[in-house]
């Protein structure tokens, strides 16, 4: 049939039910009112009531046929009281009744931040995907000649800056001789160290902390020959990153005869002793 206007929204139907407080009577009063009996559908124990023969209804007014007791289970459905809605009923909606896609983002009630950067959890939470990559990586140099003991090593220092180079991540920080991680993670700490043999021959030292005071040696590596010799060696270690306010590294060079008679190079234009920091991943 024709009509004007917007077309009318789909309704869904749900009829009104009434419990009633049963006594010796048969007089009850309706919430509704109704036009006659048959316009609800009348229950005495579970058992439907038959229309005028076990009862008749006009406006609010219930009257039935033979007396209730206090123990019997009455209610009645208004069948002339349908409730007309545009939503469908609680429970009522299945996956079948839902279109592909129409679920947004802005509908979901779950914490964190929904962006193209990060996935639904299960647990209801947004979070960054793991890259599967290394997230941090770094490295400093000497930048000239260390020509005695130190402890640590804390002056001509940068980080590496030729046109090739480019660090990962937010990158080491150093105070002092004292090299501060940019994140938790493991990572993987080594150093390269290349110096003039003196006869007497000299160590480097790498020593790490976990309460940013007390620093324990966690590698070393010793070169020597004659003198006037190129000498270099490499040392490398795991260090677990708890905590970035705490755990840290530092580097010492030491004569091994005790005499402050080491050299160690270092440029500001080429790699020459080295300082490589790379986070592998999470601590375990």
């Amino acid at each position: 049939m024709p009509f004007i206007g917007n077309q009318p929204a789909l309704s869904y139907t749900s009829f009104a039910k009434q419990d009633f407080t049963t006594s010796a009577t048969t007089s009850y009063t309706l919430d509704n009112p109704v036009a006659n009996e048959n316009e609800i559908a009348l229950f005495i124990n579970f058992v439907r009531q038959e229309p005028t023969t076990a009862y008749t209804a006009s406006g609010t007014s219930l009257t039935l046929t033979s007396a209730t007791s206090a123990s019997d289970d009455m209610y009645c459905v208004f069948l002339g009281k349908a409730v007309q809605t545009v939503n469908p009923p609680s429970g009522s909606v299945g996956t079948a009744q839902l279109a592909d896609s129409s679920v947004s983002l802005a509908k979901l009630s779950a914490t964190g931040t929904k962006d193209a950067t990060t996935f639904l959890r299960g647990d209801n939470t947004f979070n960054a995907p793991p890259l599967g990559g290394i997230t941090e990586a770094d490295m400093f140099r000497l930048t000239s000649d260390l020509n005695s003991n130190a402890d640590p090593i804390s002056s001509n220092l940068e980080r590496v800056d030729d046109a090739t180079f480019s660090k990962i991540g937010t990158g080491m920080s150093v105070s002092s001789g004292r090299y501060t991680f940019p994140s938790t993670g493991l990572y993987f700490v080594q150093y390269s160290i290349i110096g003039e043999s003196n006869n007497d021959g000299f160590s480097v030292y790498m020593d790490a902390t976990t309460d940013n005071s007390s620093y324990d040696l966690v590698a070393q590596v010793s070169v020597g020959g004659p003198s006037g010799y190129n000498v270099g060696g490499t040392q490398q270690t795991f260090i677990n990153v708890t905590d970035t306010s705490n755990v840290k590294v530092s580097f010492r060079a030491t004569s091994m005869a005790g005499n402050n008679n080491t050299r160690i190079y270092g440029d500001t234009d080429f790699n020459a002793t080295t300082f490589t920091f790379i986070r592998l991943g999470d601590s375990q």
